[in-house]
């Protein structure tokens, strides 16, 4: 056998190692459809144990295997639907459509009342604001337009932010964090005929937030006081991490959430910028192996504390996102690479599968009131899907 007939069968036997590796390789790759059609099939199991008494599924205990139910007032409320109509925009059913119109619909008494709290955005842009994209009806508009100008009645001009919670006052006007996320209803309304100054007091919250509610380290705390007259900050504390000075893993999670989205509707790179920054933190303090964080970074019991796959779904849709808006190529690929461990780490590990039928076990709500701890929750699920499907549309 010659030189040349040698080499040909090396490049060959080369090529097909190659072949098998690359066909290995795809085959143990993260199947996005597989956990998709498992989010219909769990979905579709929660339809057939909700009551008729215009309630809905907010969290499975931990050993329990049945729902708890709320009513619209539910900060919570607007998950649920939401999650129907992403499933909807999987599928393009109408019985999707018809579930998602309905138990949306439980939810209009909120355009029409005062507002109790800045949730109004989670309730109501999550469930119409999603139906609206995928249907245009426009009575979903209209309710949407109307909670917008409400959400907007808790606006302090002095302060330069939305009021959070009006029932807890804590010696002045409070901010959460989680506020951060109810502003793109106030974007979106501005930018389909309403008020143009739902555009100012978003961005004004954001600027507020942005320059309030850090520290020096881009850790976020959970809720900031301010003076009601004077508009400076008093302090910052926490409601639902360890402690004051402690990053709350949810808490971080919306900033990075929130901070993305505020680029994308003003696309001010100030705003981009800093949505690296509270990202970089978290990433950086995130020593789990499977990146799915403990409740609290600085909970003290570490390794023996709850985990919160509530974050950890919010982060990894939010990373997609924030890579599409980032340039440097390492980071972009941090991001990608990290998000989607994230989502393969939820799917392997920590879907309810057999013990219920929400999607997602191991969230953690509020545990310094012994609230909602290792348990199945809604907003885990709305953006485990979320994620999913951001991903799907990344592939």
């Amino acid at each position: 056998m010659n030189i040349k007939n040698n080499a040909l069968i090396i490049a060959l036997q080369v090529s097909l190692l190659l072949a098998c590796r690359a066909y290995a390789q795809e085959s143990n790759s993260f199947n996005v459809k597989k956990n998709l059609e498992y989010c219909v099939a769990q979905a579709s199991k929660t339809l057939q144990v909700i009551p008729s008494d215009g309630t809905l599924p907010r969290t499975v205990p931990n050993g329990s295997n049945e729902w708890k139910f709320v009513s619209y007032k539910d900060w919570t409320s607007g998950f649920w639907p939401g999650e129907l109509w992403y499933l909807y925009e999987l599928r393009e059913d109408r019985k999707w459509q018809e579930q998602a119109d309905k138990f949306s619909r439980f939810l209009i008494p909120l355009s029409t009342s005062k507002a109790n709290d800045h949730d109004l955005g989670f309730q109501i842009f999550n469930s119409f604001g999603n139906g609206y994209r995928l249907t245009k009806n426009k009575e979903y508009k209209e309710i949407i337009l109307r909670t917008a100008d409400t959400l907007a009645t808790l606006f302090n001009a002095k302060v330069g932010t939305i009021l959070s919670w009006p029932h807890n006052k804590y010696g002045g006007h409070n901010t959460i964090i989680d506020n951060m996320m109810n502003l793109e209803m106030l974007f979106w309304a501005s930018k389909n005929g309403g008020n143009k100054k739902l555009y100012d007091i978003a961005v004004k919250h954001a600027t507020t937030t942005m320059n309030n509610h850090f520290r020096p380290d881009y850790s976020a705390y959970h809720v900031v006081i301010y003076d009601y007259e004077t508009g400076k900050k008093i302090k910052g504390i926490t409601a639902q991490g360890y402690s004051d000075d402690s990053m709350w893993a949810r808490g971080q999670a919306w900033a990075i959430y929130g901070f993305t989205m505020v680029y994308r509707e003003t696309k001010d790179v100030k705003f981009l910028n800093f949505a690296h920054k509270v990202a970089r933190v978290y990433l950086d303090k995130l020593t789990t192996e499977d990146l799915i964080p403990y409740w609290d970074f600085n909970a003290p019991n570490i390794p023996d504390e709850p985990r919160d796959a509530s974050a950890a779904a919010i982060v990894s849709s939010a990373l997609l996102e924030l890579s599409s808006y980032t340039k440097e190529e390492a980071l972009k690929n941090e991001y990608l690479s990290k998000s989607k461990k994230m989502i393969a780490s939820l799917s392997d590990n920590y879907q309810s599968r057999d013990v219920n039928s929400a999607f997602l076990l191991h969230s953690t709500g509020h545990k310094p009131a012994g609230s909602e701890i290792d348990c199945s929750i809604n907003y885990a699920d709305y953006y485990y899907l979320e994620a999913l499907l951001r991903l799907q549309k990344l592939k």
